[in-house]
């Protein structure tokens, strides 16, 4: 893939060309030349007045493959999250089976290489995610798990908790935490409060997140040991994050990229396409989570994209399933917030490598052209012709968004928006 980006206004702390509008040379993936009025007879793309940045990672997302290849399969999940400007995701190992062995994880890889999208399987942190017997961590690392995790599926069992946090440091391994107390939320579908009152429908309280926020941190200080929360949604949870890295623990946070934007009061049409997990919460813990990435104690957002049939979703809210496809509109969601691009960057392309020990992409001559160009004051419609998902499953279809990824380029590939 040979291409000249012109005027391009770079977004990279880590790159000498930070904050100023270059032309980009790529020949054959790798950035060749940076400078100003370069020439070329490659393919030229006008980016002026648009932003680039190295290429978006996600840290939380679900593709059904293996098992569930009728929501979500590597081929459309990934051609998604590239018109999202992600070059690199986490798959969460909610599938059938789960990535419990270092076969699920070797297939993965394999069925991934020579992507535009670079895919890191993470594994499970308990055989089958039954929460009962440690799953072989190690085997699966040295196959190429980044990271361990039950996904969706909380640790119940401290003692589990205790031993998967004490087996990874071994190998300097990071564990993903589900924070959510199960006997505390119960069977609840939302979040416990004035909305869940006039709904008539059992809350989900945000104690239930905390909870298990504070064991596991009181676990990760007593193993002196990685630990990382995943999409964390409440107040006083950013509350307990901001005070354990003021003690120096080795602690990260992610938050979903809707739970930036969207609160309980979606759920007043008990539309099921708002059902979340952790649920919708309230405008005061929006704004504590905006105030959490802008401070620094939440370190990266996520898609959290879970793809569902129509018939898992198009059903009574109590029977309908979690989540909703997120790829397509994170960076969108994230400007929404009032988030600037340079924070933007930090929180999707820069920190959610440095979580994992991935090698950071670096906008400079004689790196890998891994990059994303982007137009934050585009205004498109999402819509069903442009979603590149296999499912369907998101409350912003057919609606209009301001932010939109034109380029994502990484492995010598190359996606473009139509637009």
């Amino acid at each position: 893939m040979n291409l000249l980006i012109k005027s391009a206004t770079i977004t990279d702390p880590n790159s000498p060309f930070d904050q100023q509008v270059v032309d980009i040379l790529i020949k054959n993936g790798t950035i060749t030349e940076i400078g100003t009025d370069i020439k070329t007879d490659v393919t030229v793309y006008d980016a002026t007045g648009k932003q680039l940045s190295p290429g978006f990672f996600d840290l939380n997302c679900n593709i059904g493959e293996l098992g569930l290849e009728t929501k979500e399969d590597l081929q459309t999940g990934t051609a998604a999250a590239a018109a999202g400007g992600f070059t690199g995701i986490a798959l969460m190992p909610n599938t059938q089976p789960p990535v419990h062995s270092k076969a699920e994880v070797e297939y993965l890889l394999n069925r991934a290489k020579g992507n535009l999208v670079d895919v890191y399987p993470l594994g499970t942190l308990s055989h089958k995610r039954e929460g009962k017997d440690l799953a072989e961590m190690y085997d699966m690392y040295l196959s190429g798990a980044k990271a361990f995790t039950d996904g969706d599926h909380p640790v119940q069992d401290a003692g589990l908790m205790e031993r998967a946090l004490l087996y990874t440091k071994g190998f300097e391994a990071t564990v993903f935490s589900y924070p959510e107390d199960t006997a505390i939320a119960g069977k609840a579908k939302v979040n416990e409060g004035e909305m869940s009152t006039l709904l008539g429908m059992k809350g989900i309280p945000s104690l239930a997140e905390e909870l298990m926020i504070a064991r596991d941190l009181y676990l990760a200080e007593y193993t002196d040991s990685k630990i990382h929360f995943s999409t964390i949604s409440t107040t006083r949870s950013v509350e307990l994050i901001r005070e354990a890295k003021k003690k120096g623990l080795k602690v990260s946070c992610d938050v979903a990229a809707h739970h930036l934007i969207l609160t309980d009061d979606a759920l007043a049409g008990f539309d099921s396409l708002y059902k979340v997990k952790p649920p919708l919460r309230t405008h005061a813990d929006v704004n504590a989570l905006i105030a959490g990435l802008k401070d620094g104690t939440i370190d990266a957002i996520v898609s959290q994209h879970t793809p569902h049939e129509i018939e898992f979703k198009d059903v009574e809210f109590e029977v309908a399933e979690y989540g909703i496809i997120g790829f397509q509109t994170a960076f969108a969601l994230a400007l929404k917030a009032g988030l600037s691009i340079d924070l933007i960057v930090q929180k999707l392309a820069i920190n959610p490598r440095v979580i994992l020990d991935i090698e950071v992409p670096v906008i400079a001559a004689g790196q890998k052209a891994n990059l994303v160009v982007f137009d934050k004051d585009a205004e498109w419609e999402y819509n069903k012709e442009n979603n590149l998902s296999k499912s369907y499953n998101s409350p912003y279809l057919g609606q209009n968004l301001t932010g939109q990824v034109l380029l994502t380029c990484n492995n010598n590939h190359l996606y473009k928006s139509n637009k």
